[in-house]
């Protein structure tokens, strides 16, 4: 902007000297005063200096990130704050987002032959190698003072499946029904229509029974999802790797309509591709595992929760949850339209004082006085409009 308009507007000034200077030599009855149109000139570059305009942009933005933060909302620049006034279209992935990420055991269910505590030892044992939330509730239900972990060996998360190791010289496998399949390990189809999650347990290439966990909804969810209606989202998908029977329940008490199951980390890739590609979408994802960092880096604004998201989430995104609040997002949208507001009667008031004044100035109708207003006064008001978003409730 600058390269432009400062040689534009310095030439202009000195147009406004040379130019009756030049007309007075054409036109003997045309006077002359060097120091009145030399005053004008000064007078039109005055006013021409774009402060208002360089400092209450960006201050807008300044304001908008402050008041953003102020709420628990991390936004990593204006370019994003601006972004989410566009977006249309918000995919949520579902634990630890929708939902609180607090698994709890509900049933423990073996193999005929093998203990309760023995299948939960094993699965625990492997589930210490893993930082997903599932993982730690079952670590946690156990009693480490009458439970000991040996150290498993050969560790191996399979991305959106679960996890694979040896303990005690045995192959053991901890995950979905995806792991087993994958590894050519039968177990009694029953199990595919438990609604609730299940991780499965298999040793040495048998099965050996699963576990029964269970997360809880969000209080803010359904609340947020409303919300995100009002804000003028017209699509919201939530993507998972849990079952589709679950997703498909929690998409209903939510009012959701569009809800996908069953996905590994490249489903959800998939599954976004086919959103974004519709030109009519501007597409945002709200995650907060490893496994969505994928979708987070591709979308058009990536929001992650803080609190109990990874640290590859949290560093991808774009936008930082901290207080994983779903309720937040509303507002991080609100946020950004306000602020958008502010800029945009900024640089409109900017723009039409100096218009009016650079022409009366031109014309000799403005002095110095009006100059400095239309220069350091609308640089005033600018800033005190800016900053009046810190101060606004959302």
């Amino acid at each position: 902007f600058a390269r432009v308009y400062t040689p534009v507007v310095t030439m202009l000034a000195v147009l406004i000297v040379v130019l009756p200077w030049i007309w007075s030599l054409i036109d003997p009855g045309f006077t002359y005063l060097f120091n009145d149109w030399l005053y004008r000139g000064l007078v039109f570059l005055v006013i021409s200096c774009p402060c208002a305009l360089v400092i209450s942009i960006p201050l807008g933005y300044f304001g908008g990130i402050g008041a953003a933060s102020r709420q628990g909302i991390l936004f990593k620049g204006s370019n994003y704050l601006d972004a989410i006034t566009r977006i249309n279209t918000i995919v949520l992935d579902k634990t630890g987002t929708v939902t609180r990420g607090v698994f709890k055991v509900q049933d423990i269910i073996p193999v005929e032959g093998f203990l309760k505590e023995e299948l939960l030892r094993v699965v625990a044992t492997v589930e210490t190698q893993s930082n997903h939330p599932i993982a730690k509730a079952i670590v946690s239900s156990v009693f480490k003072d009458t439970i000991s972990f040996p150290e498993p060996v050969n560790v191996k998360e399979v991305a959106g499946q679960g996890m694979e190791a040896e303990l005690d010289g045995k192959k053991i496998l901890v995950g979905d029904m995806k792991m087993l399949d994958a590894n050519n390990v039968g177990y009694p189809p029953q199990v595919a229509d438990i609604p609730e999650t299940t991780v499965m347990c298999a040793i040495d290439g048998k099965y050996a029974g699963y576990i029964v966990v269970a997360d809880e909804l969000k209080n803010d969810a359904k609340m947020a999802v409303e919300e995100l209606r009002k804000s003028g989202i017209k699509d919201i998908v939530m993507l998972s790797g849990d079952k589709q029977a679950i997703v498909s329940k929690l998409a209903v008490k939510l009012g959701i309509d569009q809800a996908y199951g069953d996905l590994l980390p490249e489903g959800k890739v998939q599954r976004f591709e086919a959103l974004s590609n519709n030109p009519n979408n501007r597409v945002s994802f709200v995650g907060d595992g490893i496994n969505d960092a994928p979708v987070l880096a591709m979308s058009e604004v990536g929001i992650a929760m803080g609190g109990l998201g990874s640290d590859v989430a949290i560093e991808t995104a774009d936008v930082v949850i901290q207080t994983d609040q779903l309720i937040k997002i509303p507002m991080a949208i609100r946020i950004g339209k306000a602020t958008r507001q502010i800029v945009i009667q900024n640089i409109t008031m900017a723009f039409a004082v100096k218009f009016i004044v650079l022409i009366l100035g031109a014309g000799g109708l403005a002095t110095l006085w009006e100059a400095v207003f239309a220069d350091v006064g609308v640089s005033l008001l600018a800033i005190l409009n800016a900053i009046r978003i810190m101060r606004k409730k959302f």
